[in-house]
């Protein structure tokens, strides 16, 4: 393929507006791990698409929050970071009136000058989609939106029309990545987060957010069989007995999800061990931080 324009969007949102679910829809295949609790995007994840002879690079960012922890001032700066640097902003929020993590994006948008798209998402939760005018109503004076494009993530009702404006804003340019790359995410990066999504799925509300996990191996053998070790870290102690669960089912349950996710990303078998260890306060702790992947310089 001849690729002649690229264009790199940032999906920006308050957390659980759907922005991974959203960027999944885009890339046509999954990219980034979801969940229904907030927070679990924490780094800028990039999905790379190639159509019609242009590069797209979707960038999902966490949702932009109050930050309580040395993490969550990374998430945030993420976000804030990610602004300036696209050729346009795809801004996701549900079929409700704006609130002060919009208000703030917003402001953050209309200082970087970059083109944005307002998305409504979730329309497939609506009773009265009537009520959607009410949401725009409220948007419209707050920016001068480049599209209001009203779509289900989930669903992937309104995905073709807010490809056609996204394809608008692309710019004429050389690829920025190989055309076999599908993310800017390393291997043990993506097999990481996949552990943790499971772990996410699986376990209560209070717990993942302690949660990191970290790649001590990944290797392939002569046979074709790929084999991974991953320690999944808590902050508590309380908090390992729960991940591993009643004689283990838990850590098997979470291994076994985790496994048929990779197995299905690499086309081959997947010999998976996990751990379970405790970090206190990691999530406060830079030098922990950087070793799972949440500090950039």
């Amino acid at each position: 393929m001849n690729i002649t324009k690229t264009g790199m969007f940032s999906i920006v949102g308050r957390p659980n507006v759907g922005k991974s679910t959203l960027l999944n829809a885009l890339a046509g295949q999954k990219i980034a791990i979801t969940s229904s609790k907030p927070q679990t995007t924490r780094s800028r994840i990039s999905a790379i698409v190639n159509r019609d002879n242009t590069q797209y690079i979707f960038m999902d960012t966490p949702g932009f929050h109050k930050p309580r922890t040395v993490l969550g001032d990374f998430m945030v700066k993420v976000v804030e970071q990610s602004i300036p640097d696209a050729d346009g902003i795809i801004l996701v929020v549900e079929p409700r009136a704006a609130g002060v993590q919009e208000e703030q994006l917003i402001k953050n948008i209309e200082a970087s000058g970059v083109p944005c798209i307002l998305v409504i998402n979730k329309i497939d939760t609506l009773k009265n989609k009537e009520s959607l005018l009410e949401v725009i109503s409220d948007y419209a004076p707050r920016l001068d939106f480049h599209a209001v494009i009203p779509v289900s993530a989930r669903t992937k009702e309104g995905i073709d029309i807010l490809n056609s404006e996204i394809e608008s804003l692309t710019v004429e340019g050389e690829a920025l990545f190989p055309e076999d790359m599908v993310s800017d995410q390393p291997e043990k990066m993506i097999i990481a987060e996949i552990i943790r999504e499971k772990a996410l799925r699986l376990l209560d509300r209070e717990v993942p957010h302690g949660i990191a996990v970290e790649i001590e191996l990944f290797e392939e053998q002569e046979n074709g069989i790929i084999e991974i070790s991953a320690v999944i870290y808590v902050e508590k102690q309380s908090h390992k007995g729960i991940v591993i669960g009643r004689q283990g089912a838990m850590l098997k349950a979470i291994g076994e999800q985790a496994r048929a996710d990779i197995e299905k990303l690499f086309g081959t078998k997947v010999f998976l061990q996990t751990w379970v260890k405790v970090k206190e306060g990691w999530r406060n702790n830079r030098f922990f931080m950087r070793n799972f992947g949440y500090e950039q310089d």
